[in-house]
């Protein structure tokens, strides 16, 4: 760590130069915390300065003014880098951000049904589906059964074959129906663009 103290009046001002915490990652090393007695040094522009002592690396750093991070600490002898840390760790903010922001986050959407379902109901049901397929949700179908009708499964697995039909040009079932408590449950997944 670079002290610099000075007096102002009565007052003792102190400047740490560079010692501030970027995130809040403890895995690299910067500066001071580089104790190694030898690394292999890379330069700015990532030409190889070859094997120094961590004293003369942490010496050429600061005369750049920049910073000394270790980025491989399991090599023998590790490697350090001479670069600016504060715009690395910006970039790599702005790469996940940008890598967040292109990615899609698949929802799993649910439509229920009962085993006594009317045609139009069933209609309506799987228009729904269909849309939420189109958008690329993951569906979840689920047939309840009410008081004596959990009885009749067969009537369950019946409609899911209707519906399993209905959505076959949008989607692809991933799980077979399977009796959660008192309901019959499929997961649809939706068809790839490609």
């Amino acid at each position: 760590m670079f002290l610099h103290s000075y007096f102002i009046g009565n007052i003792l001002l102190v400047n740490l130069r560079r010692c501030f915490i970027i995130s809040n990652k403890v895995d690299t090393q910067i500066n001071e915390a580089i104790t190694d007695k030898e690394v292999r040094l890379i330069g700015e522009d990532g030409s190889q300065l070859g094997i120094v002592s961590g004293k003369e690396a942490q010496r050429v750093a600061y005369e750049k003014d920049l910073d000394l991070v270790k980025i491989a600490p399991t090599a023998k002898p590790p490697v350090c880098k001479i670069m600016d840390y504060g715009k690395y760790c910006f970039e790599q903010a702005k790469k996940e951000k940008e890598a967040r922001k292109n990615q899609k986050v698949v929802e799993v959407k649910e439509v229920r049904m009962s085993s006594t379902i009317d045609t139009h109901d069933f209609e309506t049901k799987a228009n729904q589906a269909i849309k939420f397929l189109k958008s690329g949700d993951k569906l979840k179908v689920s047939v309840r059964f009410r008081k004596r009708a959990v009885a009749h499964p067969h009537l369950g697995e019946e409609l899911l074959e209707r519906f399993k039909e209905a959505v076959s040009e949008y989607g692809t079932v991933d799980k077979k129906p399977k009796m959660e408590g008192r309901s019959l449950v499929m997961f649809v997944n939706p068809k790839t663009n490609k």
